[in-house]
């Protein structure tokens, strides 16, 4: 008789591209979205939330891959046109900005425009997984979408706004790079090249395959000798001020786009400057692959990680989201959450300092007596300082142990004054002190547990 599968052997493995966190981690990891969504909100985006399938044509219509990025979605009990259902070609989205374009139009008549959401969802791309590259994901999102048309100063908006939230977290520091889709469309039109998109999705190539090897497929693309390096003088520019204008026109092409683009990307480096000096960068050799991005572009790096590449991206839409008769243009930026915390993990050392949220450990003298450690748990928790109740009523050293080896930094023990009162024990100071449940304040430092960096 063969054994129950709860008894047989089983050999668990991971699976390649689907990330789990350790507890600190994990803790780690719900600071830096606390801190990503309290300044979402302080800039007025509302929080949203959309269903994780779309149809697979919608996926493939901005920007997806049928072999490399969408997961399809099968039912398991029973294929779905044996139950009469209608659900078929369904895929997990590879982003939030193709759902969230589709929830526009089919919600636009009770929405108020502008309309300002924030979106933090996990999202699943089938591409191979690499260093900072996964299959499943977390990202936090904001878009602005308006009817018919979309003011350009929202443009410098969305940088500002991660540049914040970055400024909150243990990141070190970095840099928000922008360019303006017209500025190379432009260029390249006065250079005489019709493949706009085709020498854009090469030029995006330039981090990952070098100056050399984009000469070389320009050239294969149609590109003439100095239309290559025409093309890739302009991506070399890289400016933190305005000067990058000057020298786009030393280059000497000219064309109505690229004067469009040099002069919006020009207000987005000014408000960078003025709000956040030092942060944005201009750095014409930003593309964004994606097709439906039509202005300015982002890409944010942190500084010594550069190989690790872009954590936060976006740009504008000019007509991601529209139904025929009315066009919703917007602009967006997201942070790759869970990209950012496995840099951070991996290069910094980022943790928690205790594996825990509770501050405090409440012993438990004896078996009969622990009803008294629940009353003290619940008293204190009702004040808002998180604690546990100890599993066994071991040797009070061993449950000192328990909560050292958690980081818990308090340990409570009910009955231990003189008074037949309580005592708290700082067991990293080893101070202990006679305490009440009802009265007694949690030190704030420790009433919640720290992230921190423990690499430079």
């Amino acid at each position: 008789m063969p054994a129950p599968e709860s008894a047989r052997a089983v050999k668990v493995t991971p699976i390649s591209g689907f990330p789990e966190l350790l507890p600190a981690e994990r803790l780690a990891e719900l600071h830096v979205l606390d801190v990503i969504r309290e300044v979402f909100e302080l800039h007025g985006f509302t929080p949203l939330e959309t269903r994780a399938v779309e149809p697979v044509e919608r996926l493939l219509g901005k920007g997806g891959d049928a072999d490399k990025e969408i997961y399809g979605v099968t039912r398991l009990a029973a294929r779905s046109d044996e139950r009469g259902g209608t659900d078929g070609g369904l895929g997990l989205h590879f982003d939030l900005t193709v759902p969230f374009a589709r929830y526009v139009l089919e919600h636009a008549g009770r929405l108020h425009f502008p309309f300002r959401r924030y979106q933090v969802q996990r999202v699943w791309r089938g591409e191979r997984p690499q260093e900072g590259r996964y299959r499943e994901f977390t990202q936090a999102d904001i878009d602005v979408v308006d009817v018919g048309e979309l003011p350009p100063h929202l443009e410098a908006e969305m940088p500002l706004v991660v540049a914040e939230a970055f400024r909150r977290l243990p990141v070190g520091e970095f840099r928000i790079l922008v360019n303006n889709r017209k500025v190379p469309e432009g260029f390249y039109l006065g250079l005489g090249l019709t493949d706009v998109q085709g020498t854009l999705r090469v030029v995006d190539k330039l981090d990952k395959i070098g100056a050399e090897k984009v000469r070389d497929l320009l050239l294969e693309g149609g590109a003439t000798a100095e239309q290559a390096e025409q093309v890739l003088a302009l991506a070399s520019i890289r400016t933190a001020d305005t000067s990058f204008v000057e020298r786009v026109r030393a280059l000497g092409v000219s064309h109505p786009t690229l004067d469009e683009g040099l002069a919006a990307l020009a207000a987005v480096v000014r408000a960078g400057e003025e709000q956040a000096p030092g942060t944005l960068v201009a750095d014409l050799a930003i593309a964004r692959g994606l097709d439906y991005y039509t202005g300015t572009v982002y890409e944010t790096q942190l500084v010594g990680a550069e190989d690790w590449g872009s954590v936060s991206s976006g740009g504008r839409y000019d007509s991601l989201a529209s139904d025929g008769r009315t066009t919703y243009p917007g602009v967006g930026i997201s942070i790759g959450v869970t990209r950012l915390v496995q840099l951070l993990l991996a290069r910094r050392g980022l943790t928690a300092t205790r594996s825990t949220p509770a501050a405090v450990l409440v012993a438990v003298v004896d078996e009969e007596s622990r009803r008294r450690s629940d009353t003290v748990a619940a008293a204190l928790r009702a004040r808002g300082v998180p604690c546990e109740v100890a599993p066994a009523a071991a040797r009070f050293g061993k449950q000192i142990r328990y909560a050292d080896r958690r980081g818990i930094p308090y340990v409570w023990f009910p009955g231990a004054a003189e008074d037949g009162g309580d005592q708290v024990k700082d067991i990293r100071s080893g101070a202990q002190t006679d305490a009440d449940a009802t009265t007694w304040v949690c030190p704030p430092a420790d009433l919640r547990p720290a992230v921190v960096v423990t690499a430079p």
